[in-house]
């Protein structure tokens, strides 16, 4: 069944994914605090992460570390938007689902933390820091 919404092929879809990606971002940023905050600590982060002295491979950690925490708010915050979509009635696996997804996203940011205490402790018994 062909969907008249999607392009089939060529750079047209690639523009188009690209298009709806950065709108996305947009609408998290001006739509969710929460992404907005965790942005903000990323754009600190990042700067720290590229200047450490520490092995490339310990960069790509703790880099990676942060945008799994904006992947998983995003797809957090996705899932809250279409829940209340549905409905804003209180519902008990609604509140299942979105204590699932906020779930979700205190792991990521518990991952973030362990990464980055990992990698700085090692910089320290390596002497590098």
């Amino acid at each position: 069944m062909h969907n008249q919404f999607k392009s089939r092929d060529g750079l047209k879809r690639i523009f188009n994914a690209i298009n709806y990606s950065l709108q996305g971002l947009a609408s998290s940023v001006k739509h969710e605090a929460a992404f907005r905050q965790e942005l903000i600590l990323c754009l600190l982060l990042l700067p720290v992460a590229v200047i450490l002295p520490v092995t490339l491979l310990a960069k790509a950690v703790l880099i990676g570390s942060l945008f799994i925490v904006l992947i998983v708010e995003l797809l957090n915050s996705s899932i809250e938007w279409t829940i209340d979509y549905i409905s804003m009635e209180h519902h008990p696996f609604a509140k299942r689902v979105k204590d699932m997804a906020s779930a979700a996203v205190f792991l990521s940011l518990v991952n973030l933390a362990v990464m980055w205490g990992l990698v700085i402790v090692d910089a320290f018994q390596e002497g590098l820091l």
